[in-house]
C-alpha cells in the first residue's frame, strides 16, 4: 500500500485536537478510533481509555499513549497482516501528540476548576462581609481604595462603584490626610476619627486599620474597619460635661479649675509669669435666695456667670465652685496688681442691678487673691489662701474695701494704689490737675521756641504728686485716656489765653498715649483748635515709640490726618523703642527727640554719645529737627551743639513751670523780629 501524503497525516493530527478538546467519553473514543484507522489504513481501530478493563487485541498493531509519566490510554488498529515502517512511525507520533494534548487539555481542566472554586471562596466571603454590619474597605499603599462592603455602602451612602478607585482622602473631615507608614510596618492601630458621609454629615468613627500583605507577607495596603460611634462619643461628652462643668451655670467646676490651674501653672512656670487665682463670694445672695425662691436665686448665678466671663479675657479662668461662690484663674499677667485690677472690673460688673422675675436685684462681692508663686505653686493650695484672703476681705478692709491679698504686703500695695485711683478720678473732676510748662531752647539762638505741656497733680492732703506715681496708674486703668483729653483742653485754653494777650504762636508739646492713639484723635484736636480759636502752630503731639509699633499702616494713616491739619508730630523717647528705619521714614513726623537716657551719660560715655551723634546724623539725613530732653550741665550742651542739635530742654535751663511763670520768662526772652 503506498504511503499517505504528509497533508493527509496533518489533517488526521489537526482533526485528533479538535477531537480531544471538544469530545467526552464514547464519541472522544469513536473519533480517535476513526482517526488512527486512516492514519495506518487499517479496516478497523480504536481508543482505549486507560480507565477501560477491556482485552487488549490478539493481533493487529498497538500504540500506548504517554506524555511524560502520565498514562492516557493506547490505539489499537488491526485487519492487515502487515504495517511498514511508515504507517508505525504515524501511529507513534499519533499517539505522542493525543498525549501532549490531553496533557495540555487536563491541566487547563484543573486550572478551570480551581479558578471557579476559588471564585465561590471569594464569592462566599463577600457574601460574608456584605453581611456583617461593620464597614471593611481596602486601600493600597496610596490611599486608593480597594475593595467596599455593603457596611460601607450603609455607612457612608456610596456605593461600591463610587468609591473603588478613589482616594480615602474624599472621606476626610479637615483632618490629617497623610498615611503613617508605621502602621504599615508595625500592625494594627485603633484611633478615634471624624468622618464624612455623602449627604455631608460629619461622624464620630473608631477606626482600625491592620496590614494587608501578599504572599511573601510584604505589606501591599491596609485593611480598614470603621464602625459609627457617634451616639458613644455624644454620651461620653454629657458624661464629662456632668462631671467637670457646673449644671446651673455651665463653667467649669471646682474639680476642672484645679486640673486647668495645674496646666497653667506649668506654663507659668516656663514663661517666668505670675499666676493670681480670684475667690469671689456673693454678698446678700442667700437673703435673695430665701426671699425670692431657689429658681430666682439660680437665674441669678446665671446671670452673674454670664457678666463675669464677658468681663474677662478668653484665655482667663472662670469656675463656679458652689452656692455663691465663684472662681477666676488669671495666668498671662506680669505683675500681681493687675489682679487687683480684674477684681475692680468684676465688682464693677455687679453694680448693674439684675432684673430677676420683675424684681430689681442688687448684689456685691467679697473677693481674695493669692498670687503664684508667692502663696502657693499648685492650684489647691492657692484656691485655699485665696479663700482665706476673701474671709479677710469679708470681715471688712479699709474704706470698705472688698478685695484682699492673702499676703499683707500686696495688700497694702493693693490699698494705695486703689487709693491713688480713686482720688484721681477725683482730681479730673475737682480741678486737682493743672499743667507745668517746660521751656524749649534754640540752641543756635538760645530763645524759647516752645514748651512741653506736663500734667501736675495737687492734691488737698498730700500735696503735689509726682507724676511717676498716678501716670503709670492711669495707664494700666485706662484713665489716661480721660487724662490726655483734660490735658489737650487745658493746653488749648492756656494757648488761647496767650494769643489773647498777644503773644505770638509757640509750640505747646502735649504727649499722647498709646490708648490715646486712635481713629477719633484727628477729629478730636481738630475741634478742640477750632473751639479755642486756635492755629495749628500753637500745638505739637509728642508720640512715643512704642505707641507707633502696632498695625503700622493704620498708625501712618492717623498721622497723616494730623499733620494735614497743620499739627506737627514729634517722635518721643527716640532709641528707647522698636523702631525700624524703614518704618521712621514713612512716618510724618517733624522732630526726633533724643531720650533722657542717653543724654545723661554724655559726654563721659561713649556709648551714649555715639548713639546720641547717630541719633542726630539720622534726624539730618531725613530732614527732620532734633531736640534733647533732660540737659542738665554745660558739657552736654556743648557735645550735642558740635554734634547739630536743633533744640534742648531741661534743667541746665528751666524747670517746668507754672503757666504764670512760663508766661514771664517768655515774655522777658522774646524779642519781636
Amino acid at each position: 500500500m503506498q504511503n499517505r501524503p504528509a497533508s493527509d497525516f496533518l489533517n488526521s493530527s489537526a482533526a485528533l485536537c479538535d477531537a480531544v478538546l471538544r469530545l467526552r467519553g464514547p464519541a472522544l473514543s469513536e473519533e480517535l478510533g476513526r482517526i488512527a484507522r486512516e492514519v495506518t489504513h487499517s479496516l478497523w481501530g480504536r481508543f482505549v481509555p486507560r480507565h477501560d478493563a477491556s482485552p487488549r487485541a490478539a493481533s493487529g498493531l498497538q500504540q500506548e499513549i504517554f506524555f511524560e509519566d502520565v498514562y492516557f490510554g493506547r490505539f489499537e488498529v488491526g485487519g492487515r497482516e502487515n504495517y511498514s515502517d511508515t504507517e508505525r512511525q504515524h501511529l507513534a507520533s499519533l499517539a505522542s501528540l493525543a498525549g501532549s494534548v490531553m496533557q495540555v487539555h487536563m491541566v487547563a481542566q484543573r486550572t478551570t476548576h480551581a479558578y471557579v472554586q476559588v471564585e465561590a471562596q471569594l464569592q462566599h466571603q463577600s457574601q460574608i462581609l456584605d453581611q456583617i454590619h461593620e464597614s471593611v474597605m481596602t486601600m493600597d499603599l496610596n490611599g486608593i481604595i480597594t475593595s467596599w462592603n455593603k457596611g460601607a455602602e450603609r455607612l457612608f451612602g456610596y456605593t461600591a462603584v463610587e468609591a473603588v478607585g478613589r482616594n480615602v482622602l474624599f472621606l476626610y473631615d479637615d483632618e490629617d490626610t497623610s498615611f503613617s507608614d508605621n502602621i504599615l510596618e508595625q500592625g494594627a492601630r485603633l484611633m478615634e476619627v471624624r468622618r464624612k458621609k455623602k449627604n455631608g454629615e460629619v461622624f464620630w468613627a473608631s477606626l482600625s486599620l491592620s496590614p494587608l500583605c501578599d504572599r511573601e507577607d510584604r505589606s501591599i495596603g491596609l485593611i480598614a474597619y470603621i464602625t459609627d460611634i457617634t451616639e458613644r462619643k455624644a454620651a461620653e461628652e454629657r458624661i464629662h460635661h456632668l462631671a467637670y462643668y457646673d449644671a446651673l451655670t455651665s463653667l467649669p467646676n471646682r474639680s476642672l479649675l484645679t486640673k486647668l490651674v495645674d496646666q497653667a501653672l506649668s506654663v507659668a512656670q516656663r514663661s517666668r509669669m505670675l499666676g493670681c487665682i480670684l475667690f469671689v463670694d456673693l454678698n446678700r445672695f442667700k437673703l435673695i435666695n430665701d426671699t425670692l425662691g431657689r429658681a430666682a436665686g439660680d437665674e441669678l448665678l446665671r446671670e452673674v456667670a454670664r457678666r463675669f466671663r464677658l468681663a474677662l479675657r478668653e484665655q482667663d479662668i472662670v469656675a463656679r465652685l458652689g452656692g455663691d461662690e465663684f472662681a477666676v484663674g488669671l495666668f498671662d499677667i506680669s505683675q500681681h496688681y493687675e489682679a487687683s485690677m480684674v477684681a475692680q472690673k468684676l465688682l464693677a460688673v455687679l453694680n448693674e442691678p439684675f432684673l430677676i422675675d420683675g424684681n430689681d436685684l442688687r448684689v456685691d462681692a467679697s473677693i481674695g487673691i493669692s498670687v503664684y508663686p508667692q502663696d502657693g505653686a499648685d492650684g489647691e493650695t492657692l484656691l485655699r489662701l485665696a479663700d482665706i484672703a476673701m474671709y479677710r476681705a469679708k470681715v471688712g478692709g479699709p474704706d470698705g474695701e472688698h478685695v484682699a491679698f492673702y499676703s499683707q504686703d500686696m495688700n497694702q500695695g493693693m490699698q494705695e494704689r486703689m487709693r491713688i485711683e480713686s482720688g484721681l478720678r477725683q482730681a479730673l473732676g475737682n480741678g486737682q490737675l493743672q499743667l507745668h510748662y517746660q521751656p524749649k531752647f534754640s540752641i543756635e539762638d538760645g530763645q524759647i521756641i516752645g514748651a512741653e505741656a506736663l500734667v501736675r497733680w495737687r492734691h488737698p492732703e498730700r500735696g503735689l504728686i509726682p507724676p511717676a506715681e498716678f501716670i503709670p496708674l492711669a495707664e494700666s486703668t485706662g484713665l489716661v485716656v480721660q487724662v490726655g483729653e483734660w490735658v489737650l483742653e487745658a493746653a488749648c485754653a492756656q494757648a488761647q489765653a496767650w494769643k489773647m494777650a498777644g503773644l505770638p504762636p509757640i509750640r505747646l508739646a502735649v504727649n499722647v498715649s498709646a490708648r490715646e492713639f486712635t481713629s477719633t484723635l484727628p477729629t478730636r484736636v481738630k475741634d478742640t483748635l477750632r473751639r479755642y480759636g486756635l492755629e495749628p502752630s500753637w500745638l505739637e503731639l509728642e508720640i512715643t515709640e512704642s505707641t507707633l509699633m502696632t498695625n503700622i499702616d493704620r498708625v501712618i494713616g492717623i498721622m497723616d490726618r494730623i499733620t494735614a491739619l497743620g499739627v506737627t508730630l514729634s517722635l518721643d523717647d527716640f532709641g528707647t523703642g522698636y523702631s525700624s528705619l524703614s518704618y521712621l521714614k514713612r512716618f510724618p513726623i517733624d522732630t526726633l527727640k533724643i531720650d533722657r537716657s542717653f543724654t545723661t551719660g554724655i559726654p563721659a560715655d561713649a556709648n551714649d554719645c555715639a548713639i546720641a551723634s547717630t541719633i542726630i546724623s539720622i534726624a539730618q539725613q531725613l530732614k527732620h529737627k532734633v531736640i534733647a530732653e533732660g540737659v542738665e550741665t554745660v558739657e552736654q550742651l556743648a557735645f550735642l551743639r558740635r554734634s547739630g542739635c536743633d533744640e534742648v530742654q531741661g534743667y541746665l535751663f528751666s524747670q517746668p513751670l507754672p503757666a504764670a511763670e512760663f508766661e514771664r520768662a517768655l515774655k522777658e526772652n522774646w524779642t519781636p523780629a
